[in-house]
């Protein structure tokens, strides 16, 4: 029994420190490789606050939000540090289901939409699992529009345009992946 005790002991230790490694991998896997060293790591709580898994030296910040309501099954997402609020306040529309685009249009109306940093790029990985996922990247420029900083509000010229434009959601688009 306590030969049986004893490597049951080894073994949860062992088990413990290989998950956050794991947890830290998975959460870096959108980040670009020349900032995957520096950046922060953090894991959302139910309350929409996180830990921090592994503080950074740089200002990206990369989380798995993988089957987190309204995310796909495998969702993680990298982002400026100063965008954190703003994530935050995603994952709680999200949380809301139906309600979501009525709470989000309320927010942006009555200036509580949290904004993002200006030129700050998004970086995600979404799919039905890892080997499923695409890469997707995005550049906030909140209440930009086409007068305002030149680029067009659609698609159809097929180069980078403003989706959201005029909102604090909005951003750029680049065609392809």
């Amino acid at each position: 029994m306590k030969h049986t005790a004893f490597f049951i002991a080894l073994l949860v230790p062992a088990a413990w420190a290989q998950a956050p490694a794991a947890d830290l991998e998975k959460a870096l896997s959108a980040a670009p490789a020349q900032l995957k060293e520096a950046a922060t790591v953090i894991k959302w709580k139910p309350d929409f606050t996180y830990d921090t898994l592994k503080q950074g030296t740089n200002r990206l910040v990369c989380y798995d939000q993988s089957g987190l309501p309204g995310q796909q099954a495998y969702s993680i997402e990298c982002t400026s540090i100063a965008n954190l609020k703003r994530a935050a306040q995603n994952l709680k529309f999200e949380a809301m289901g139906a309600q979501k685009q009525a709470a989000l249009d309320a927010a942006e109306k009555d200036g509580t939409r949290e904004k993002p940093e200006f030129g700050s790029v998004w970086y995600h990985q979404m799919g039905a699992d890892k080997d499923k996922a695409r890469p997707h990247m995005t550049i906030a420029v909140p209440f930009a529009t086409e007068k305002t900083i030149g680029l067009p509000e659609n698609g159809r010229g097929g180069g980078v345009w403003i989706m959201n434009a005029g909102t604090s959601t909005a951003h750029l688009m680049t065609p392809g992946e």
